[in-house]
């Protein structure tokens, strides 16, 4: 490796060390992660907003050509209802879809936009629960306040509006630059909602997480014991193995067992977690099928 490629990536791993946290989770568990840099948040956002663009245009085609074809539309009075009726949907379809798409998947189990996910971030509650809904509509819903609404009064002609463009165009720009007065870079919304955005790492679980027959058989359990999770613990559960740190799993070795009422020898808990972890995901998974869905252990 070059000089200049090692001081590329000494720099690289000196910034990435600066966005480290410990996130402690409400069952008092440390895990480390790594919040959000600013270029890969607005490259996300910029990556969600053409994905939306498209998707507005090709649904807007679609409702005109659909128009087009309707008999008589553009040659007699009737066919004005008709094209207002296209309008409302046009509008109603924006209205939700701007909407719907940071709620839809922010709120999934992955808890990412397709832009995140590309780029590789997440959302994640601050104090270390579950992510709500609550916060996902109060986070999104703030983005009205800090982009579209002065974004869409400077497109419409706010900037030859004298004090009211200067005006919009300030709100903006204090809002798109507030992420860098706060180490966390945290937007607005984020701090209203009590998230952040965190690094997804993309690394697959190991084999052995999901199929072990000798685990399967040294370690036996029933119902009542799986039913005492969900799938954020689930979430938990999988980011411990995968950072495969003895600390934290003897500690989450040791709450499951309490909470199971088992006991667990030292130096078993690897064994113990990849055991469990497969027979819980095997067990809400099965549930989901049947249309139950155990979101967390409060459920």
């Amino acid at each position: 490796m070059s000089g200049t490629s090692t001081n590329a990536y000494a720099a690289m791993q000196a910034e990435r060390s600066k966005r480290a946290r410990m996130l402690v989770t409400p069952e008092g568990l440390s895990l480390p992660l790594t919040v959000g840099s600013r270029g890969a948040r607005a490259g996300a956002l910029l990556l969600d907003l053409v994905i939306l663009v498209s998707s507005f245009i090709a649904l807007i085609l679609g409702f005109f050509f659909v128009g087009l074809g309707m008999p008589d539309i553009t040659s007699t009075p009737n066919a004005s209802p008709v094209v207002q009726g296209i309008l409302v949907l046009v509008i109603l379809t924006f209205f939700l879809s701007r909407y719907g798409y940071f709620l839809w998947f922010e709120l999934g189990p992955r808890a990412a936009t397709p832009g995140k996910r590309i780029v590789g971030l997440r959302v994640a509650a601050r104090d270390g629960g579950r992510l709500t809904a609550e916060m996902v509509i109060a986070r999104n819903l703030v983005r009205d306040i800090e982009v579209f609404v002065p974004a869409f009064f400077l497109l419409s002609g706010g900037q030859d509006a004298g004090v009211f463009g200067i005006a919009a165009f300030v709100w903006l720009a204090i809002f798109v630059l507030f992420p860098f007065f706060n180490k966390d870079a945290l937007r607005a919304g984020d701090i209203v909602a009590g998230t952040w955005v965190v690094e997804a790492k993309r690394a697959k679980l190991k084999e052995a997480m999901s199929v072990a027959p000798d685990r399967k058989e040294q370690y036996r359990f029933g119902e009542a014991e799986l039913s005492v999770y969900g799938e954020h613990e689930l979430q938990v559960l999988e980011s411990v193995l995968r950072q495969d740190r003895k600390d934290a799993l003897r500690e989450v070795a040791e709450a499951i067992t309490g909470k199971i009422g088992w006991q667990l020898g030292r130096g078993d808990e690897r064994e113990f977690l990849e055991a469990f972890y497969a027979a819980l995901r095997g067990h809400l998974e099965g549930n989901m099928r049947f249309g139950k869905r155990k979101r967390d252990k409060f459920s």
